[in-house]
């Protein structure tokens, strides 16, 4: 297949990231009203994005507790990053592995030079070469569509929401009566900041998967390869400890299947349903036959 420019999730992309500066605009605001100083605000603002932007990387593998290796303790997995990295005309990532039975993987960094493809010891021993090659390229197409450093920007600003949504709860109570109601005023706009935000993230994240999912059809020529790595994972997902799945939660709009549980994990789930995206990687398959 011919990788192609999605111009719909460029046009998302540009969408969620203005709709996002206006309410980085009003958040600022609001934590302006909270305490009182422009100064703190900015300084807050740009010591946390200076952090997330440069350093996105090596927080996510530090959240899943991966590390990167080298060639000689990792080959075949570094052979077959570096084969679709060309099959991608794509400077080769950092590679890391993550120590958890969670057969999951993602991609994280700023630019298509500073990215970091990740796969956990979960999916390591649960794919076959052909679904793993399905997989990486995934996260591969996730770094030529330049879309993770999108997604680490939103993030960044659901996170910072529900950290003052949280934390003025905690610590609002003991203000006096006119300070109590501006801690509450700041807490109702952050809810609705965190909202508005994390309605933004499942928009674009349903979306930018579909787009992967192409992607990563375009750089293999196999889309029936990805189609059963999908199928394999979730179906592999009911056999991980509650306990790992519930560490590994926070990088759910990153993983190539989420974890979710029930009716409204399903609901506000950062990804489309596995049938989904098995049933359009199988409309791929038919195309690529009948060509």
């Amino acid at each position: 297949m011919e990788w192609k420019t999605d111009w719909s999730l460029r046009g998302r992309m540009v969408l969620t990231m203005l709709l996002l500066g206006l309410l980085y605009v009003v958040f600022m605001g609001v934590l302006w009203f909270y305490t009182g100083s422009l100064l703190v605000v900015i300084l807050f603002f740009g010591a946390f994005s200076f952090v997330q932007f440069f350093f996105s990387d090596k927080l996510a593998l530090y959240s899943m507790g991966a590390k990167e290796v080298s060639e000689q303790e990792y080959p075949e997995l570094h052979r077959t990053i570096e084969r679709l990295c060309q099959q991608a005309d794509l400077p080769k990532p950092t590679v890391a592995v993550a120590d958890t039975r969670i057969p999951n993987a993602f991609a994280a960094g700023r630019s298509k030079k500073s990215s970091t493809v990740c796969v956990t010891r979960g999916l390591l021993q649960t794919l076959d070469s052909a679904e793993m090659e399905g997989v990486l390229a995934h996260e591969l197409a996730h770094v030529k569509n330049r879309d993770v450093m999108v997604m680490t920007i939103a993030s960044f600003l659901s996170t910072l929401a529900f950290m003052v949504v949280r934390f003025g709860f905690l610590f609002g109570g003991g203000r006096n009566r006119q300070g109590g109601g501006q801690v509450l005023v700041a807490i109702a706009a952050s809810f609705a900041v965190w909202v508005l935000s994390y309605i933004l993230i499942r928009a674009l994240s349903r979306y930018r998967e579909f787009a992967a999912d192409r992607g990563a059809a375009a750089i293999t020529g196999n889309p029936s390869a990805l189609a059963s790595a999908l199928l394999t994972i979730d179906g592999r997902m009911d056999n991980v400890p509650d306990e790992d799945l519930r560490e590994a939660s926070e990088m759910n709009a990153f993983f190539i299947i989420p974890i979710r549980s029930g009716f409204i994990g399903r609901l506000f789930s950062t990804h489309p349903s596995t049938e989904k995206r098995v049933e359009r990687l199988r409309d791929l398959e038919r195309e690529l036959e009948t060509r």
